[in-house]
């Protein structure tokens, strides 16, 4: 990227970087290369693309966008937010220990838990607790900790300067999923962490039609191992999905900042509700970690998690009663939806874990879209009243 695309902000990154016109036919939006293998001139001659399991030129586009968007030189994009976190497990020696923070989303405690179990030791605590980290990395030399911030479904926030710091010293790896946040709230990398992970099925894309994840990094050491693993493993996104991905993200910071003023105009709105017990939102003033995320986050999301009145039944009954808001697992979409995690996201963890991390049959998370906040309001409103 020249110097002058490097001064460019985040908005117009996202529009003009991979979304240059066609050189060849001028097209202002870049065609779809929908091909599997590429003509040489002579055995082992071609223009920089072979089969597109290795290299397609649509999602090189995409991959230059998206590394801009991260402050990153790398980024390579998978099939699925969890074949991203598989190409990074994979890059690990044998029997490597892996810290991870104790609240993450329910596929990444799964495949953790019960994928790849047998080649790495698993040590999960609270990486709020920075203490607690700095003992945990001390004590059992990880290679890699796995950070969320927020998690999910319970939104704490590490401190991601102090974590480096600890971790630099340690020649520990670190990796923050930013998936909640996407690079227009939050860039890890500013902050000494060494890989950024998406879903970019959520707010990147931001239209729930793609499934889609993405590795952001600097060394390119690391890049020749990751590009060597998606080569050989294979889970490389395909060229249509890559477009989808590019069109999808050419709004993403008018997006994050129409959700991020719906979710703390939802929020303020469910904290003064008789009928909900606690809310959970990284913008208000009663989060533990507010003054935190006011110092390493650009913004505050589009993501809630409140805990309503009553037990499984009323959360049921609530759950059942909306209308704008969809019943759905996933996020970031620019339609609103809404989730029982006990039962659905996080279906996965064991219900002793999801006791002891609070995520209870009366925890609601609600991915907050981008339609008109009086029509979400009185959404949930409705949907209290027929409890």
């Amino acid at each position: 990227m020249n110097n002058k695309k490097n001064k460019w902000q985040m908005a117009t990154k996202a529009i003009h970087i991979g979304g240059e016109p066609d050189p060849s036919t001028g097209a202002i939006m870049p065609p779809i290369y929908q091909t599997t293998t590429y003509v040489q001139s002579s055995p082992g001659v071609h223009k920089g693309y072979e089969y597109t399991r290795s290299h397609n030129p649509t999602r090189s586009r995409l991959e230059e966008c998206l590394a801009s968007l991260e402050k990153a030189n790398f980024c390579t994009v998978t099939a699925s937010g969890m074949s991203a976190m598989s190409l990074i497990i994979h890059m690990l020696p044998k029997n490597s220990t892996i810290i991870c923070g104790d609240d993450v989303y329910g596929g990444t405690y799964r495949i953790f838990t019960n994928v790849f179990q047998d080649q790495h030791n698993f040590i999960f605590l609270d990486t709020t607790n920075i203490d607690k980290v700095r003992e945990a990395v001390i004590e059992h030399k990880p290679r890699l900790l796995w950070l969320e911030t927020p998690t999910n479904p319970l939104l704490k926030i590490s401190d991601l300067q102090e974590i480096s710091a600890i971790t630099k010293k340690e020649k520990v790896l670190t990796v923050v999923d930013n998936t909640f946040m996407s690079p227009v709230f939050q860039n890890p990398l500013d902050f000494g962490i060494d890989l950024v992970v998406h879903s970019l099925t959520k707010f990147i894309n931001g239209h729930s039609d793609v499934v889609g994840g993405a590795i952001m990094h600097n060394d390119p050491a690391m890049q020749e191992k990751l590009f060597y693993l998606q080569n050989a493993i294979g889970p490389s996104q395909s060229p249509f999905d890559s477009w989808l991905v590019l069109r999808g993200v050419k709004t993403l910071s008018v997006r994050m900042k129409e959700h991020e003023k719906n979710a703390q105009n939802l929020a303020g709105w469910l904290e003064n509700h008789p009928r909900v017990d606690r809310v959970i939102y990284p913008g208000l003033e009663s989060h533990p970690q507010h003054n935190l995320a006011k110092k390493q986050m650009h913004g505050f999301g589009g993501m809630i998690t409140f805990f309503i009145k009553g037990g499984l039944q009323k959360s049921r009954k609530f759950l059942e009663n909306v209308n704008v808001f969809s019943l759905a697992e996933s996020l970031g979409g620019v339609e609103s939806l809404i989730e029982h995690p006990a039962i659905m996201t996080h279906a996965s963890v064991p219900q002793h874990k999801k006791a002891e991390l609070g995520i209870s049959d009366n925890l609601i998370r609600l991915s907050v879209g981008i339609e008109d906040i009086a029509d979400l309001i009185e959404d949930l409103r409705t949907a209290f009243e027929n409890i």
